[in-house]
């Protein structure tokens, strides 16, 4: 599309959400080696543990498919975690590929335990398919909470998606606070669903009911062209 975010603007909005970052003391590096995030977030204190969805024994995470970004602070200490990966969905849809657990596992007839399930009320997510990036494993240190970050590195992960898939929609799966916090919205998220996936693994100790939020592909580009568009005038 002739709308579309040009890679000069993908290059512009994320160099600019790295600058605020490193200003809030916090420095990214990235990769898709799930065998190495794993081992990071494992070692993290009192966050939750990562999901199936990005543990390379549960789920097909090949690099060009997934990719995850470390935020360290001024003493290489991990400060944030996040990870992002892509799914064709062409064939089906979101909620088809929650409910059938492919979502969290390659082959869940093999991986998921006695018990597991997933329900997806959104309606939405029906008409969710083709090229669909997924945002989760999202966490930030809790001294840094408070101070407008969530923003910064939503777009991070938003950006670099653009630039590997542009995807058709990216979307992200949140308990009920972040709703009623507001967190979400500082997200960037536009577009938001109750009971988006109603998951249980009773091996892992899963129970959560989760609310659907999503971009569109247009609205992704529109937030990265816009964003870009303030800072090149701010510049100048």
């Amino acid at each position: 599309m002739h709308d579309d975010a040009t890679a000069l603007e993908v290059s512009t909005y994320i160099c600019s959400l790295d600058r605020k970052a490193r200003k809030a003391g916090v420095r990214f590096r990235m990769g898709d080696d799930f065998e190495e995030y794993l081992s990071i977030t494992s070692k993290i204190a009192g966050k939750y543990p990562t999901f199936p969805n990005f543990r390379p024994d549960c789920s097909q995470l090949e690099p060009g498919k997934a990719f995850w970004v470390v935020g360290e602070d001024r003493f290489s200490k991990v400060a944030h975690v996040q990870a992002v990966r892509v799914d064709d969905l062409a064939p089906t849809n979101l909620a088809d590929h929650l409910e059938s657990l492919k979502a969290c596992y390659v082959d869940p007839a093999r991986h998921a335990g006695p018990g597991s399930s997933c329900v997806c009320v959104a309606p939405t997510a029906r008409i969710i398919s083709g090229i669909v990036a997924y945002h989760g494993d999202l966490w930030l240190r809790s001294d840094l909470r408070g101070r407008g970050l969530a923003r910064t590195l939503a777009g991070v992960a938003f950006g670099l998606a653009w630039a590997k898939w542009s995807p058709d929609f990216i979307y992200a799966l949140v308990p009920s606070w972040l709703i009623q916090k507001g967190v979400a919205d500082q997200y960037g998220y536009l577009h938001r669903e109750a009971h988006g996936s109603v998951l249980s693994l009773p091996d892992r100790d899963i129970e959560d009911d989760d609310w659907l939020i999503w971009l569109t592909q247009p609205e992704l580009s529109q937030l990265i062209k816009s964003s870009a568009t303030e800072t090149i005038e701010r510049l100048s």
